[in-house]
């Protein structure tokens, strides 16, 4: 019984208060501390324009859970994307209201270096320390799991590698044969009708419910025979094991829903993504139009044709549009059946072999960007034409449309460029597009960018 008198101590209830307030502030703190130690190491910490952003700081850099499982590397990460995106909204509210003049440059150039710096050492720091107090403080919250399912032995897994969670698994109840348990290495406590039983005699404060959806009028009965518990009771659904695109928890007018397939660009992701695209594509363009000029007369002067490329691909949603690019090649496909380009291939000019190899030949979809048609990175799209062979071939492939195409994206910076000739290649293509979908931040979009400049001087895969 000592365990349990420790678990519900008031003293422990106040420690995890104290760490999760202590959480939630780490990054304000950081951010806004740190702007406030720079202009103060450049004379103007108090003069009221720094200390009305050092306010307008804190409120930006809202809290950002740090995951154990996640690993350093990704905490570091998390806390430069959170400053690139501070950064570039007070850029934007500056440059729009014209308040960005009353800073010193210098002054925030260097915050935001040392700014995302301070967050993640902060961070670090919390990462190591929490464990630590947790376990002196004695907290450690006693966790069955009802059903030895994939499902099941995730939880499990989660539960014994994570530090932070601060849980200690007492096993499995499952009505199948306790052998299936021992290769697991965790103990079997019972058949499921024994649940209830021991919640009550062994304290339990946590379940989790993993039994497979088919088994709802189980898992009813299990819940009516819990409520006079106060045990916490978290269900797992056997579909999160599948291949989910952006999985998430939302609301519909006061009932909970579970997205199990959808963009990552909504609410102020997307806004973000959509601003982003804007801006780059507008500037990219002021700063090109020479070239694209120089290039136009080249595509004109070199061989007979349109200067411009036009072909009907699929943008968000499916939807079709027009993408542009310069014409590098002897005819301009766009019909039914569309012959993808190969190595050597005659039909492209030479002038359009260069202009391939080097990815000029796509500037013009920054056109597209601008008009909110593509992305800067994301998907590269296909003619349409492919789209309707693939989409019955390659399971999943449609789910791609769910964001706009990009003009690079993850799978070209991974060796996916270029004819796709086996549907093993477009397979794998498709396979790297719904990785990002999955695992899209503003972090990966920028290292997509950095890694497809790199490729524009040396890409075996372009011709």
């Amino acid at each position: 019984m000592q365990a349990a008198i420790e678990r519900h101590d008031p003293g422990i209830k106040s420690h995890l208060s104290l760490i999760s307030i202590f959480e939630a502030l780490l990054d304000p703190i950081a951010f806004s501390g740190s702007l406030l130690a720079v202009a103060k190491w450049f004379g103007v910490a108090w003069q009221p324009a720094y200390l009305v952003l050092a306010i307008t700081v804190f409120l930006l850099a809202q809290p950002m859970p740090m995951h154990i499982d996640s690993g350093l590397k990704a905490l570091y990460r998390g806390s430069w994307v959170k400053g690139v995106a501070v950064f570039g909204v007070l850029s934007l509210i500056g440059l729009i209201t014209g308040f960005g003049n009353a800073y010193a440059p210098e002054v925030l150039l260097t915050w935001f270096l040392v700014g995302p710096a301070t967050a993640a050492l902060a961070r670090h720091a919390a990462h190591s320390l929490t464990p630590m107090v947790m376990a002196r403080a004695g907290y450690r919250q006693r966790a069955v799991i009802v059903g030895a399912s994939h499902a099941g032995l995730a939880v499990a897994d989660r539960l014994e590698r994570s530090r932070r969670v601060g849980k200690r698994l007492l096993g499995f109840f499952d009505d199948r044969h306790a052998g299936r348990h021992a290769r697991s290495g965790i103990r079997h406590l019972g058949q499921i009708r024994d649940l209830a039983d021991y919640v009550r005699k062994h304290d339990v404060d946590v379940i989790y419910i993993a039994l497979p959806m088919s088994s709802q009028p189980r898992i009813l009965q299990l819940l009516d025979e819990l409520r006079d518990t106060t045990v916490s009771i978290y269900f797992v659904p056997d579909f999160f094991m599948t291949d989910l695109i952006q999985a998430r928890l939302d609301d519909l007018g006061g009932l909970p829903v579970v997205a199990v397939c959808e963009s990552p660009f909504t609410g102020i992701n997307g806004l973000c993504k959509q601003a982003f695209d804007f801006v780059v594509a507008a500037l990219i363009l002021v700063l090109i139009s020479p070239l694209l000029l120089l290039i136009a007369i080249a595509v004109k002067l070199t061989s007979p044709g349109p200067v411009l490329f036009r072909q009907y691909r699929y943008g968000l949603d499916g939807e079709r549009i027009l993408v542009y690019k310069f014409r590098s090649m002897t005819v301009c496909e766009n019909g039914d059946t569309i012959t993808q380009a190969k190595v050597g291939d005659s039909r492209v000019t030479p002038l359009g072999a260069f202009l391939r190899r080097t990815s000029l030949d796509e500037l013009p979809q920054f056109i597209n960007v601008l008009q909110g048609r593509m992305s800067v990175v994301g998907p590269r799209p296909h003619a349409v034409a492919h789209n309707e062979t693939y989409r019955k071939l390659i399971k999943g492939y449609m789910v791609r449309h769910k964001v706009r195409p990009g003009i690079t994206g993850w799978a070209q910076v991974n060796g996916c460029r270029g004819e796709t000739e086996t549907l093993d290649k477009m397979k794998r293509r498709v396979d790297y597009d719904l990785e990002y979908l999955r695992k899209w931040s503003f972090f990966m979009d920028l290292r997509i960018i950095l890694r497809t400049i790199g490729l524009i001087r040396k890409d075996p895969n372009a011709y």
